[in-house]
């Protein structure tokens, strides 16, 4: 059993499960958005980043760990209504390309203000638990307790999302919202709140994502560039409309990633969400987990 645990192919899956977790967590964020309100959030990943920085600097003045990831929260939240409210509002009913632009735009705007309110920390924010690998006769496992944190974490939110959107009734609302805002409205929906509602928890996920990225590592305003490129293309291959099918492409992309990394090489480690979209491409063009609805006419 120990051999087996530390074998290449277990050691690359578990490196790509980790590093999937958080690529799958950003994912959600952006298919709760677009459940909600029907809008792409370019800068949900600069969003996640704003709030860790907030919350993970203090860390560094002796505050503790986790009312300093509370902190984070509170401001993701507080940033994804304020967003909501202030840039994409007026934007409802216009050219879909209109809260595009607005959102790439915001991106620069975050990405900008980061450096001038804080100086980069080269310093890696510490955190609750130990980041040393488990070790079996000798051999490392490529699991430690913060690796157990974030899949933990990044999992509870998940199933948390999935399970709202899918069983519970302010779920069908938020749904019903963003497809149909007039007949929720004249069903008694009140849709404005709802709209900004989904925006608020998805900034909230990309809190605890900018999080997790942050954690053990030195804070820099670019630290989820990379993963939202990925986490887009995550959540094209699922779906845009279904939590579990982000869930599954962010996994498939980071387990990918992890394995072409480990037995090719590290310059095209790079393509694996590439490679994960093509396949899932032209096996299911919308999506793994987005069913087929036929209409009559």
């Amino acid at each position: 059993m120990g051999s087996f645990l530390t074998s290449r192919f277990i050691t690359y899956l578990l490196g790509g499960i980790s590093s999937g977790v958080v690529i799958a967590l950003v994912a959600l964020s952006l298919v709760i958005i677009w459940k909600s309100t029907h809008v792409l959030n370019f800068a949900q990943g600069a969003m996640g980043m704003f709030a860790a920085f907030v919350g993970m600097n203090l860390v560094f003045k002796g505050t503790n760990y986790w009312l300093c990831v509370l902190l984070s929260l509170a401001v993701g939240l507080a940033l994804g209504g304020v967003t909501e409210r202030v840039l994409i509002r007026p934007l409802y009913g216009k050219p879909e390309i209109n809260p595009i632009v607005v959102m790439v735009g915001f991106l620069g705007v975050i990405e900008s203000a980061i450096p001038s309110i804080w100086h980069s920390n080269l310093l890696p924010v510490p955190t609750p638990f130990s980041q040393v690998y488990y070790q079996n006769n000798g051999h490392t496992i490529l699991i430690s307790p913060f690796v157990i944190f974030q899949v933990v974490l990044a999992l509870g939110i998940m199933g948390g999302v999935a399970l709202l959107f899918q069983y519970t009734n302010l779920g069908l609302k938020m749904r019903a919202a963003a497809l149909a805002p007039e007949v929720s409205r004249l069903l008694g929906v009140r849709v404005n709140r709802l709209l900004t509602l989904g925006w608020i928890l998805s900034s909230g996920v990309g809190a605890m994502a900018g999080v997790i990225v942050s954690s053990g590592q030195s804070l820099a305003a670019t630290n989820m560039d990379g993963i939202f490129v990925s986490a887009f293309i995550a959540a094209a291959v699922g779906g845009l409309e279904s939590p579990i099918g982000a869930i599954t492409g962010g996994l498939l992309i980071g387990v990918t990633e992890s394995f072409i990394l480990g037995y090719w090489s590290s310059n095209m480690a790079p393509l694996a969400g590439v490679i994960v979209l093509v396949i899932s491409l032209a096996i299911r063009p919308q999506g793994i987990f987005t069913r087929n609805i036929t209409r009559r006419v």
